[in-house]
């Protein structure tokens, strides 16, 4: 390829991933997760993109709550030129796309942008290349690329695109012909029938300088929202963050429906690469291995005349007797138990666990901070104890609270707690005092984590009674 076409891949890390809770929620989405390997599905798209010479270093946009995740997990394989775009609000993909083109454009006016979401599953990384090094040659050319999925069976939970004719210049490229929703089923199978018919993978290769003329003709308002939100936005440590209040004027939609099915310019790629989005626990069976029944088991689970089931525990122990085609996911927390057939309606649960006004429905037990993370081990009549985790050279902000004291002990590893005006330095099985009204700090100045057990004792004990005096990742 030549320089005029180097692509800057784009990962879109802002879903949710509602479909796949009780393990994948709000704080903690799908993305961040190893889903279907040692790595997480955020790791293996970055990986995807990094061999080939002509792939600019990847840009991620993502919510801010998750941004230090985001880092780490970059850190800990090894990446460190991967820039990181911040959120304050999601705004579905069209806002993060206008976003994206405008940096893709202040480096490079003949750029081209590799838009895709972080949550998918691609077992076969050199076609995926292929199939980018094929649809550059159209998007050079002014085209907007997408890259559709034969599709395997009649699912209902896709977006299908139909296919027109070949491209005049490039025969394995044709032209869309019309964008459809996610069908019934009688229709899904009319369309896997007929072979005019691909799933919508959600994966585009865009040429920035005719996004900007479409989103200027089609989205002008969503263009002009997102060009003040990057012009005002502030760098933040080593990320980037966008102005929210000019962000949370663009309106909500996706880069489907504002540009890519009112444009003229949309061909579609018929991609052979190994692709699945994994919107669902029935999708994760059919990608995971499987032992002689036919079942997907992973951690303590024992099962017992089961077939054809996805039986997941990362908290207690399952025991599953005489029952196939299911779904049970259990974490600390909760526990799913769905048919397979009707996962997809898992969404509707978690609203409803929403609306009732249960924090599962959107938290974790674990809560990833900057430094760390902790857990509530177990809470009573005011107090509560937690476990704290803090990363080699981890920092906790300066602070006092106003309704309750603490008590640290050391499990492994070692602490610099700052009490007040003292330095004290704990090791294994030493503790530290810490009353109402202190102002403190923990730190890891060790090579290795520090696990810890605080216990928390008074009136009121949420998360809110914090004054943060300093800190070192710039939180408010």
């Amino acid at each position: 390829m030549s320089q005029a076409s180097r692509i800057l891949p784009i990962l879109l890390s802002g879903g949710t991933g509602t479909r796949l809770w009780p393990l994948s929620r709000e704080a903690y989405p799908k993305q961040l997760l190893p889903l279907a390997s040692n790595k997480t599905m955020l790791q293996e798209t970055v990986t995807r993109v990094l061999a080939p010479t002509h792939f600019d270093p990847p840009l991620i946009i993502a919510h801010e709550e998750h941004r230090f995740i985001i880092a780490e997990q970059l850190r800990s394989i090894g990446i460190s030129n991967a820039r990181i775009i911040l959120e304050p609000q999601g705004r579905n993909t069209a806002p993060a796309a206008a976003v994206a083109m405008m940096v893709a454009l202040h480096q490079d006016p003949e750029a081209l942008i590799l838009l895709m979401p972080a949550d998918h599953v691609i077992r076969d990384v050199e076609k995926f290349r292929q199939a980018v090094a094929l649809g550059a040659g159209a998007a050079t050319k002014g085209q907007f690329v997408l890259f559709g999925m034969k599709p395997i069976e009649p699912a209902t939970g896709y977006g299908y695109i139909k296919m027109g004719d070949p491209h005049a210049d490039i025969p394995s490229v044709h032209a869309v012909e019309a964008f459809v929703e996610k069908p019934d089923q009688q229709t899904a199978e009319r369309y896997v029938s007929s072979n005019k018919y691909l799933w919508n993978s959600g994966i585009f290769l865009l040429p920035a300088r005719e996004l900007l003329a479409e989103f200027k003709r089609l989205e002008p308002d969503i263009l002009t929202s997102a060009q003040e939100a990057f012009t005002r936005a502030r760098h933040d440590m080593d990320f980037l963050r966008l102005d929210a209040e000019a962000f949370s004027r663009c309106r909500s939609i996706s880069i489907d429906h504002a540009i890519m099915e009112r444009t003229q310019r949309s061909v579609i790629i018929p991609a052979e690469f190994d692709w699945t989005d994994v919107g669902s626990w029935s999708a994760l069976w059919d990608i995971s291995p499987k032992e002689a029944s036919g079942n997907v088991i992973l951690g303590d689970v024992i099962a017992e005349d089961v077939k054809m089931s996805y039986l997941r525990s990362e908290g207690p122990m399952i025991a599953a007797l005489g029952v196939e085609d299911i779904v049970v996911v259990a974490t600390k927390d909760a526990v799913l138990i769905a048919s397979k057939q009707r996962d997809q309606d898992v969404k509707g649960l978690v609203e409803r666990l929403r609306a009732e006004g249960r924090k599962l429905a959107t938290e974790t037990v674990r809560v990833y901070r900057p430094w760390g993370f902790y857990e509530s081990i177990h809470d009573g009549e005011r107090f509560q104890v937690k476990r704290i985790t803090v990363n080699p050279g981890g920092k906790l902000s300066l602070q006092k609270h106003f309704h309750r004291a603490e008590h640290w002990v050391v499990v492994n590893g070692t602490a610099l707690v700052t009490r007040d005006q003292e330095k004290i330095l704990l090791r294994e099985n030493e503790s530290v005092f810490l009353p109402l009204g202190c102002v403190h700090r923990l730190e890891n100045p060790g090579r290795l984590c520090l696990n810890l057990i605080e216990v928390q004792s008074g009136p009121y004990l949420g998360e809110d009674d914090i004054v943060r005096i300093e800190d070192v990742y710039e939180r408010q």
